[in-house]
């Protein structure tokens, strides 16, 4: 499974953004992922094919933000998601 391009960072919006539309199954993924016990270096390579031992600031970089953004969204950006949208 193939995950669409990403920063490095999502964006930190008080909404749902576009970006973070476009992660909703990465987030999904990584809260498996954390809910399993997964070693963060494991989910940061299958989820987004980094290889933390090459570029580990940068992959745990990746996972930590990513998943923050993903629990947010299990916390608030949720809400975003079920309100009418504007035409």
């Amino acid at each position: 499974m193939s995950v669409p391009a990403f920063e490095d960072r999502p964006p930190v919006t008080e909404r749902v953004n576009a970006y973070d539309e476009r992660h909703l199954v990465t987030y999904i993924r990584l809260l498996d992922a954390d809910a399993e016990g997964a070693d963060w270096r494991e989910a940061v390579s299958v989820i987004f094919g980094l290889d933390p031992d090459r570029e580990p600031y940068r992959a745990k970089i990746v996972h930590d933000s990513h998943l923050a953004r993903a629990r947010w969204m299990t916390e608030a950006g949720y809400r975003h998601l079920l309100e009418p949208r504007m035409q």
